[in-house]
């Protein structure tokens, strides 16, 4: 989180995209610059069949590999896995501290994968207030093993872990509600939130998927972590914009904005009852602060 602040205190990063696909299987390919910092590039294969097959394997896998600003030397090149984990959670996290409730007691996490794990993590360790962690998936099995392997790695936890199917059902009582999956239809609904709750929509990354429907962007105060990554990008908030279910100006701020205190994110203070919501749509600018911080990392240990 705080390699996310001081990254964004920088000058505002250039960002590109692309993805191929091929049935339902995605090469998603992601560059920045930062001036300050330096290039990346950041390679993801998402081949969902992965898990089934005879000797598993993980369903994302790829590499990122950090540029050096002045020379243009490869400097390190970093496990995906290992980098998404600790920046997709820190996004949002921080997302959540910028705009959400300052004690929250509830997360309810929809989907059970490696986001969701690392979401888990992340919450619990930055809001101690929270005593109950809802996983609610489709297979009622991934959520219980979701919960084992939270159980068995966090031999003292402190708060209490819930599994659940139906989020009709349980995304009432989250005072913080994230969505981790890879759904092409809305998971969340907005007559589902309570008052006060914020929402962090994370799985949805291409043009053709969302995780909530536009009664949830309708009823929140609507931020993203980067215009840049999610305006144009994906479908949680393209398709809305393509219908006139949301407006351009109802994108409030992104992270840029946030942490800069600019004028219109102040005015739109929040209220005990206002629903915020947060799309986490990563970049490779992400990546590469994260990638700095990690480098620094390395570097101290391999000196001490």
């Amino acid at each position: 989180m705080d390699a996310l602040v001081a990254g964004h205190l920088l000058p505002r990063a250039i960002v590109t995209d692309s993805v191929l696909e091929h049935g339902r299987n995605r090469l998603l390919n992601r560059s920045a610059w930062i001036d300050g910092l330096g290039y990346a590039v950041k390679s993801v294969t998402v081949f969902p069949d992965n898990t089934t097959r005879e000797h598993s394997l993980p369903s994302v896998q790829g590499m990122c590999t950090v540029f050096d600003e002045f020379t243009g030397q490869a400097s390190v090149i970093i496990d995906s896995e290992l980098l998404t984990y600790w920046k997709t959670a820190a996004d949002s996290v921080l997302g959540a501290k910028l705009l959400g409730p300052s004690e929250p007691e509830h997360l309810v996490i929809i989907g059970a994968g490696q986001v969701a794990r690392s979401l888990i993590e992340a919450y619990t360790a930055l809001f101690p207030s929270i005593e109950i962690v809802t996983i609610c998936a489709r297979r009622i099995q991934s959520a219980e093993l979701l919960m084992q392997i939270m159980a068995v790695e966090k031999q003292h936890v402190r708060f209490a872990l819930k599994a659940s199917t139906d989020p009709a059902d349980v995304v009432p009582f989250g005072d913080i509600v994230a969505t981790a999956t890879t759904s092409e239809t809305p998971v969340l609904q907005g007559s589902w939130l309570k008052a006060g709750a914020h929402v962090d929509l994370v799985g949805a990354y291409t043009i053709s998927m969302r995780e909530a429907d536009d009664l949830t962007l309708q009823r929140g105060a609507l931020y993203v972590d980067s215009r840049d990554t999610t305006v144009n990008h994906n479908g949680e908030l393209v398709i809305p914009l393509a219908s006139g279910a949301i407006q351009p100006d109802g994108i409030l701020g992104d992270l840029y904005d946030l942490i800069a205190g600019r004028p219109r994110v102040i005015e739109q203070s929040r209220s005990s009852d206002q629903i915020t919501v947060f799309k986490n749509g990563g970049g490779a600018h992400l990546d590469l602060m994260v990638a700095h911080h990690l480098m620094l990392m390395w570097f101290d240990a391999q000196n001490a």
